[in-house]
Parts: structure tokens; C-alpha cells; sequence
């Protein structure tokens, strides 16, 4: 349509030109002394229009002819500019296909045609770091630092990521500290911190990002409780000695974070400090609000063990256990332990008999030989001890 509408306007410009050179009778008078000279204006007109475009022609002619050198230096130019991009994306594309020795040569020959010349430091030093060649790495990063400014926040990135695979976590939270200060921290770098500070044993640190990343929805919920779960499990393990330390953190501890390990190991803990309570008040919090999918039988198991205290509120919660979990060896071991205890002896065997018909276990066997020895039926006593032994045997 619109191709139809400019035929239209040329074949109309024609129409009116036409009928205006028709009508134009004028006529221009050209006179130098001794001549004269008489022609149409309309000739005038276009002798005009020609001068114009034979001046014009002849213009471009000399401007181009003059600009040729120039515009040939321009071109050499244009075409090493070409041929540089080109060598910095074969070694993006090399560094990424795992072809390192190449990488590196591509990204030295980028750098030295001044072609991004940080980001081709960046890949040289990546690529020598896969190499294994630490004083090329090293050198390439110390050219990424000097020659582009605009490049800072992707060195510290890089190299926080390759002290971390170095093992070197002290290095790489010195890298972060540094981007953190002008660049602010964002997820990619909260995850690099976070593997360095789990590298370097910083739990309370570990702790501190993950809760940070899971609030932002950067890690899976099951990576982040497997993190804490450790982080908490390492915490515990370096305050065992110290009762009243243990304590307070396992009181501070958020409920979402205290998992059957992280329970388990702070019982145990609690345990080999003394701190016998603390450890009966943790065990039925977490068994209290358990449910079948996260019940823990293990922690059933210590709570049998526990000798001070009420053993007859013990007794009572653990029956209440039971109610719930019928078919819970751990539990009803546990009742047996209690009632020995308090020399209730028919409860005590009819509990173990009932964990060997729930499940025969070497710790039911040596639990009722104890209790047939305290009654002196010695026979029934060597029975157990011998199954006992020959489950061990197994």
C-alpha cells in the first residue's frame, strides 16, 4: 500500500511539472559585453538542476578519494575489533567446553588486543586455576584487579570461589569481606560465604547465613535443615564438657531445628555432662511432639537408661509411649529397665518378653537374664545369656 501511494505521488509531481513547463513562457537573459544570450526558463531550470548534481557528484569524488587512507585505517580497525571479539568468545565458549590450555591461549591473546581486559583475565585465571598452574592463576588475577575497575565485584566473586575450592576458606572470607564492603552482599555471595565458613568450622557463622538464605528462598528447605543439623551436631560436640554452656544453647536451640540426630546427640551430651534432668526434659519435649514419621526409638533407648529422678513419672509418660507405639521394641525395653529399678519384677519381665515377641534383640536377652539373676532362676538366666551371646556371634 505503501509502495502504491509514492507510485501515485511521482506519476502526479510528472503530471504538474508537465503542465507547468506548458504554461511557463518566461525566459532568462544572459549577457556578458559583446555577447548575449537568450534561453527558457525552463531550460534554465533544468541546466540548474544538473549543474547542482555534476557539482555534487564531483564533491563526493574528491571526498572520497581524500578519505580513502583514513577510511582504510578505520576498516583495519573495524575488522581486528571483529577478529578480537571473536578470539574472547572462542574462549568463553573453551573455558566452558572444559578445554582449558586453549582457553587460556584465547584469552591471552584477547587480553592483549585490549578486548574486555579484565573479563579475559578473569578466564585466563580461571582457566589456569583448572590447570593447576597457581603462578599463572595468580598472576591473572592480579591483572583482572589493575585493568578494569568495572570488573572488581567479579574478581572478588571469582577468586572467593577458587580460594574455596582451594580449601583456603580463610582467604576466600577475606574476599568477601572485601566485596561486601563496596559491592553489599547478594545470594551468590552469601552461598560462597557459606561453604567457607562451613570449611572453616564457623558454626555459629553457618548458622547465621543459612537462616539468612533460607528467608530468602535461595536454598531448599532439606539442604538448609541438613546444614544446621551439622552445624548444631558439631556445636554440641565442642560444648560437651561444659554443662551450663551446653545448656543454654540447647535452650536457645529454635524447635524447627532440633531433628532426632540434633536431639540424639544433645541427650547423649546432656549424659556424659551430668546434666541428667536437662537431658530427661529434652527427650520428652522432643518424643512429646513427635509423630509416627518422626518418632526416634533411640531416644526412647536413653531414656530408659536414666537412673535418677522420678522413676515412676518415667514409667508413666513411657506407658503413655506405648499406647501410642505398640510394637516399639525400644520402648517397652525401656519400661522393663524402669521397672527393675523399682523391683517390679513381673512388669519389668513381661515387658521384655514382650520387646523378644516384637523383635528378638541381644539387649531384651542380657536385660532379662539381669532380671532372672536377681531372682536367683539361674536356669532361665544362662538361657538368656545364651541367646544373647549367639546373637552377638551373629
Amino acid at each position: 500500500m505503501k509502495g502504491l501511494f509514492w507510485v501515485l505521488a511521482i506519476f502526479a509531481a510528472a503530471v504538474a511539472v508537465a503542465l507547468g513547463v506548458q504554461r511557463n513562457e518566461g525566459y532568462v537573459l544572459l549577457v556578458l559585453p559583446s555577447y548575449r544570450a537568450e534561453i527558457t526558463l525552463n531550460f534554465f531550470i533544468l541546466a540548474l538542476f544538473v549543474l547542482f548534481f555534476v557539482l555534487y557528484g564531483a564533491l563526493r569524488v574528491l571526498s572520497l578519494t581524500f578519505s580513502m587512507p583514513q577510511r582504510a585505517r578505520e576498516y583495519r580497525e573495524r575488522r581486528q575489533h571483529d577478529q578480537a571479539a571473536g578470539v574472547f568468545q572462542d574462549a568463553v565458549r573453551l573455558l566452558f567446553e572444559g578445554r582449558f590450555g586453549q582457553a587460556l591461549k584465547k584469552a591471552t591473546a584477547a587480553h592483549a588486543a585490549g578486548t574486555a581486559p579484565g573479563l579475559s583475565a578473569l578466564i585466563a585465571a580461571r582457566a589456569a586455576q583448572r590447570m593447576r598452574e597457581s603462578e599463572k592463576q595468580q598472576g591473572w588475577m592480579e591483572r583482572a584487579k589493575r585493568d578494569d575497575p568495572r570488573t572488581e565485584a567479579a574478581t572478588l566473586m571469582l577468586e572467593a570461589e577458587m580460594m574455596n575450592e582451594a580449601r583456603n576458606f580463610g582467604a576466600a572470607l577475606t574476599a568477601l569481606d572485601r566485596l561486601q564492603a563496596k559491592q553489599g552482599r547478594h545470594i551468590a555471595a552469601l552461598r560462597l560465604e557459606l561453604r567457607a565458613r562451613q570449611g572453616a568450622k564457623d558454626w555459629d557463622g553457618v548458622l547465621k547465613l543459612a537462616r539468612q538464605l533460607v528467608k530468602r528462598d535461595a536454598l531448599p528447605v532439606e539442604v538448609v535443615r541438613e546444614i544446621c543439623a551439622q552445624a548444631h551436631l558439631a556445636n554440641i560436640a565442642r560444648l560437651a564438657g561444659d554443662a551450663p554452656q551446653l545448656v543454654k544453647y540447647l535452650r536457645a536451640l529454635p524447635d524447627a531445628e532440633r531433628g532426632n540426630r540434633v536431639a540424639l546427640a544433645a541427650a547423649k551430651a546432656l549424659l556424659k555432662a551430668g546434666a541428667e534432668v536437662e537431658a530427661q526434659k529434652l527427650i520428652e519435649t522432643v518424643l512429646e511432639a513427635s509423630d509416627n514419621d518422626s518418632w526416634a526409638p533411640a531416644l526412647v533407648g536413653i531414656y530408659g537408661r536414666l537412673t535418677g529422678g522420678d522413676q515412676m513419672g518415667r514409667i508413666g509418660k513411657a506407658e503413655a509411649w506405648l499406647h501410642r507405639h505398640p510394637e516399639d521394641a525400644r520402648i517397652l525395653i525401656a519400661l522393663g529397665r524402669m521397672c527393675f529399678r523399682k523391683r517390679l519384677w513381673g512388669k519389668a519381665q513381661t515387658y521384655l518378653e514382650a520387646s523378644l515377641a516384637v523383635e528378638t534383640t541381644q539387649e531384651a536377652h542380657l536385660e532379662l537374664a539381669r532380671l532372672c539373676d536377681q531372682l536367683e532362676r539361674q536356669g532361665e538366666a544362662n538361657k538368656h545369656y545364651r541367646a544373647s551371646a549367639l546373637l552377638d556371634a551373629q
